[in-house]
């Protein structure tokens, strides 16, 4: 865990480059804004992806300089697409425009135009993508799962829900897989107020609800538990054809834990996906 952790510090104070556009150390480039990429040894073509999210204050080439995560994700076999946010957030970092009622970038198209763009430039599978991602990363996956489920294929967030008022109801059905510290202080489980509550976080396990009524689940109580690892699971199996849902909580603060990846792809490697 130590040595998970100082991987993730470094990446987000900076350390040296280890991608760009695949061998070109440039990010790849779109009119409105930029992704990294990191292939897999086998090379792009036919490579399902995980298009990760960065959180606050980050950018997409500070995620790809986290080497722990990045290997184990392409140690899969996956290619890796590190989207930058489009807000500004700090002087040097960035954060991704979620929020219903925000202007700026449409980041669901945005989104989608640079896995379409990774599919040309590498052969990429662009209809096996899980979209994750940590912290405001994961607010971003979250809200664009609610709104446009057919997007991608499934759903991984980590440390990251809705925000208060939470939505009315989410369009479904959705595969959505989350993730979250039972200790974590910056997301509670609970949610908290923010700059004297001009913002204020949303409840989990209020967010999975909306989850549960959006894929159809018969019951509110899980139906199945288990545990992997550090990580306890609770999973909804009776719900709408073609839905998955899981929630995984694992007993430490707000950080991407150790074996995260391994739960993930192997749930996301189980899923049916047209």
């Amino acid at each position: 865990m130590k040595l998970w952790l100082a991987a993730l510090c470094l990446a987000l104070a900076g350390g040296s480059a280890q991608a760009g556009c695949g061998a070109d150390p440039e990010p790849c480039r779109l009119a409105d804004g930029e992704y990294h990429a990191l292939l897999p040894k086998a090379g792009g073509q036919g490579a399902p992806v995980v298009l990760w999210l960065h959180g606050a204050g980050s950018n997409g080439g500070n995620a790809v300089r986290n080497a722990a995560l990045m290997e184990a994700l392409t140690g899969r076999g996956y290619a890796v697409l590190a989207p930058t946010g489009s807000r500004q957030f700090g002087e040097r970092g960035a954060s991704w425009n979620f929020l219903p009622g925000w202007e700026g970038r449409d980041e669901t198209d945005f989104l989608r135009r640079a896995v379409a763009d990774a599919s040309a430039r590498f052969g990429t599978d662009a209809k096996s993508v899980l979209l994750a991602g940590f912290s405001a990363g994961g607010f971003m996956v979250t809200y664009l799962a609610c709104t446009a489920p057919e997007t991608f294929a499934a759903y991984a967030p980590v440390s990251g829900g809705f925000w208060r008022p939470l939505p009315d109801g989410c369009a479904g059905p959705v595969r959505l897989f989350q993730t979250h510290g039972w200790a974590d202080r910056t997301v509670p489980l609970e949610g908290r107020v923010l700059r004297s509550g001009e913002f204020e976080q949303g409840d989990i396990f209020q967010g999975m609800e909306l989850w549960r009524q959006a894929n159809g689940c018969a019951g509110q109580d899980p139906t199945a538990y288990g545990e992997t690892g550090i990580f306890w699971r609770r999973k909804w199996e009776d719900c709408a054809a073609g839905s998955a849902l899981e929630l995984a909580l694992f007993p430490g603060g707000h950080t991407v834990p150790e074996g995260w990846v391994d739960m993930v792809l192997d749930w996301f490697e189980s899923l049916e996906i047209p």
